[in-house]
């Protein structure tokens, strides 16, 4: 490996000097007192195997969005390395977190329980957010991220309707499993020409999934859609 560009919570970056990164998947799970939780802002524990895991099904995924017709960073991947190579991408701002929700769960319920039942129907409901640990990744609205431009207007627009795009795609895969989608995190960026593609990982750590109503933990999710 090469260059330490950045030293994250479950993945460190590299780059490879060859014009393209490497992502290497840690076995750092985010959460709280050891509990696993995809919308935590700190590791909550370590698992053996959940960088592999990881890594695995970012692979599939990734792999599926392209044959869909889906932007990515993706390039290829080392499974043995747990390491995926990814082309270079300019994140929005200092990074922005969208979240898709076909159920309400988690900080969805926490902020609004006096209004909506845990396990509650969602349209696809697409949530933004800034990537900062200090202040709880807030919320954001398109205002605001025009305001302080973070998108150029028309980009919540376009984002909001490939998040939905993607993460039915992910929920139609899961579905053919036997498993329902809960909610996703999401992370986009630009190409070298400017483009919007999908960045980070797509695996269990950024989901909730459920299997006849109850929770799938990330490795058993894992061992469930990739075999």
């Amino acid at each position: 490996m090469s260059e330490l560009i950045a030293d994250g919570k479950t993945k460190t970056l590299y780059d490879s000097g060859d014009g393209n990164y490497l992502l290497f998947f840690k076995d750092d799970m985010t959460g709280a007192n050891g509990l696993f939780d995809p919308g935590a802002n700190a590791v909550g524990l370590t698992v053996d195997g959940a960088g592999a895991a990881g890594l695995a099904m970012s692979v599939y995924y990734f792999r599926l969005l392209r044959d869909k017709g889906c932007a990515t960073h993706f390039v290829d991947a080392d499974l043995q390395a747990r390491t995926m190579t990814v082309k270079p991408a300019a994140v929005f701002g200092k990074g922005l977190e969208i979240v898709c929700r076909f159920l309400a769960m988690g900080s969805f319920v926490r902020r609004y329980g006096s209004v909506v039942k845990s396990g509650s129907p969602l349209n696809a409901v697409v949530e933004m957010t800034l990537k900062d640990d200090e202040r709880g990744d807030p919320l954001i609205n398109q205002e605001a991220l025009e305001a302080l431009d973070i998108l150029k207007p028309g980009e919540y627009a376009d984002l909001s309707e490939l998040t939905r795009r993607i993460c039915n795609i992910v929920k139609d895969d899961m579905a053919g499993k036997g498993l329902e989608l809960c909610d996703i995190k999401l992370e986009f960026g630009r190409d070298a020409k400017g483009a919007i593609m999908l960045i980070d990982e797509l695996s269990a750590g950024n989901m909730r999934v459920l299997h006849n109503g109850k929770s799938v933990e990330p490795l058993e999710l894992t061992r469930r859609v990739v075999g």
